[in-house]
């Protein structure tokens, strides 16, 4: 287990202070969350919300939940008390179903919208247009109980650095410039365990490194 907090440091040791560390750790067993908390790790990032749920209950209070897998409406409820961060918001049926369940816990959940950045068609995600729809829209002012922090995105899984840097800055310039209106915006999330040190370098304040930390993903059926 030694190697989880070795790779926790060697992360560390890339990025400054203002970049917030997302541990992966989807699919990893509650020992090795353990080991990462020990090692100093207070955000960890699930994909799956009952799983979430289960490690919540069984860690420390002082732990920082992110919700970064695709979101699925009907079970926002059974996160809504305890969620810190919700990554992957894609449409404002979500929101509002956010705003829903965090008004019945008299909560204010922070989110962010999730930009289609990549080429692949299989990434979730928004148009820069929607971007602009839902930010602008009178329905998401009338939502008290969310706050939109930021943007996520997800770069195309390639090795090539010029298409990584074209969709990481394009992402940050769509940041850049919502947050001229959007003062409140303090989180750009992009960058994962192959890509982070480019998502950094494009001006990154988030990444969610999984692999890199825990080792290679089990995968569950």
């Amino acid at each position: 287990m030694n190697y989880i907090k070795e790779n926790l440091e060697k992360i560390r040791a890339d990025i400054s202070n203002n970049v917030t560390l997302v541990a992966v750790s989807k699919t990893k067993p509650i020992r090795d969350l353990q080991v990462a908390y020990e090692a100093g790790q207070r955000v960890f990032g699930e994909n799956k919300i009952q799983e979430m749920v289960t490690k919540y209950e069984a860690l420390p209070k002082d732990i920082e939940w992110h919700m970064i897998g695709h979101l699925q409406r009907n079970k926002v409820k059974y996160m809504a008390h305890f969620v810190d961060l919700i990554h992957g918001v894609d449409s404002l049926k979500t929101l509002k179903e956010i705003n829903k369940q965090a008004h019945k816990h008299n909560r204010v959940i922070n989110c962010l919208l999730q930009v289609r950045i990549a080429k692949e068609e299989t990434k979730f995600g928004l148009t820069i247009d929607e971007v602009a729809n839902i930010l602008n829209s009178d329905e998401l002012k009338s939502f008290t109980n969310v706050k939109i922090s930021g943007l996520m995105g997800m770069a195309t899984f390639t090795k090539n650095e010029d298409i990584l840097n074209e969709e990481f800055s394009e992402l940050k310039n769509v940041y850049n410039h919502h947050k001229k209106q959007h003062p409140e915006f303090t989180i750009l999330s992009m960058g994962m365990s192959g890509d982070y040190k480019i998502g950094i370098k494009n001006g990154s304040t988030m990444i969610r490194v999984g692999s890199s930390i825990f080792g290679a993903r089990n995968y569950i059926s």
